[in-house]
């Protein structure tokens, strides 16, 4: 007898008396029957194989850069893609999430807007973003600082800074001392210690004296000078980028720069928020990547920062 419009079929079970049912029919050996088992090697666990990979979202192998999804906020930036594992792999000696940055030659920095701090003047912590090439975030990063610092120190205070990845995960620490700016104080100007991961310190940005420029020395963790960083006599965005210049610690020769780019009337005026393209060889050190960040947020508070009613300062003798 055959299921009903199915033939060659074996009937479904019927109830027996007494309510049980007879059991399905089972494969000569029934389950479990050793002579059925799987071959060597055969997983018979629910592996997926090797656990994800958590480094900071990378860039993919060959193909299209997927861009926003549909649906998303309209201005909304879609974060990196994933890091392929073999690429994770390649990165030995490299701090903590700081694997991406082994494979980009720029990044951008936009700082947030804060309304209070627009409406009212009122100076808060600060906060970016920090983007690849095509906007998409690949790090945050917020001031750390109390109230009396930031209102009454204005530009020159003192502060730590946490950049976390995608994950919220802590990667880099800047740290800054109080300090003075001024080209009158040369035995106390401005410096950067940048840690990475927090607590082991890779490097430092240090200002150099000189009466008219302003020039930083791009240092390692024992202080030595990698390279030095040179910026324009009179450090004002009117209408224009103003580009600190990235060079070698024994050539003239430019190798990168750090750029504070012109955001438009409106928000110059009205706001302190501020715009900065970081551009470095793609085979720098990836810990000097990092210090040159940390450089690009201390001059961000040395000349771009403005604080109440008090003026941006444009030059290291004012």
């Amino acid at each position: 007898m055959s299921a009903p419009g199915y033939p060659n079929q074996a009937p479904y079970p019927m109830a027996q008396p007494g309510g049980s049912v007879a059991p399905y029919p089972t494969a000569p050996g029934g389950y479990g029957d050793p002579s059925q088992a799987p071959p060597p090697g055969f997983n018979m666990g629910y592996n997926q194989g090797p656990p994800p990979v958590m480094y900071q979202p990378g860039p993919m192998g060959p193909g299209p850069v997927p861009g926003p999804e549909y649906g998303g906020h309209p201005g909304g930036i879609s974060p990196a893609p994933a890091m392929a594992p073999a690429a994770a792999a390649v990165a030995v000696g490299v701090p903590p999430g700081l694997e991406y940055l082994t494979q980009i030659d720029q990044i951008l920095i936009h700082q947030k807007v804060e309304l209070l701090e627009a409406f009212i003047g009122f100076e808060t912590n600060n906060q970016y973003e920090i983007k690849n090439s095509l906007g998409q975030k690949i790090y945050k990063a917020k001031e750390k600082n109390d109230c009396c610092t930031r209102n009454c120190c204005g530009s020159l205070r003192s502060f730590d800074m946490k950049i976390k990845d995608n994950m919220d995960r802590e990667v880099i620490r800047l740290i800054r001392p109080l300090r003075c700016v001024s080209c009158w104080c040369p035995c106390c100007l401005q410096e950067m210690e940048v840690q990475a991961p927090p607590g082991t310190t890779v490097g430092y940005v240090k200002q150099d004296w000189h009466p008219f420029l302003p020039r930083f020395s791009i240092q390692g963790e024992n202080k030595e000078t990698v390279m030095k960083l040179e910026g324009p006599c009179f450090a004002c965005n009117c209408c224009g980028d103003v580009n600190f210049e990235l060079k070698a610690k024994d050539s003239d020769k430019s190798i990168g720069r750090i750029s504070k780019q012109w955001s438009g009337l409106l928000k110059e005026v009205f706001t302190d928020t501020d715009n900065f393209g970081i551009q470095f060889p793609l085979d720098l050190d990836v810990k000097m990547k990092a210090v040159l960040m940390g450089a690009c947020f201390l001059i961000d508070f040395m000349f771009f920062e403005k604080v109440g009613e008090a003026n941006q300062r444009s030059t290291v003798f004012s």
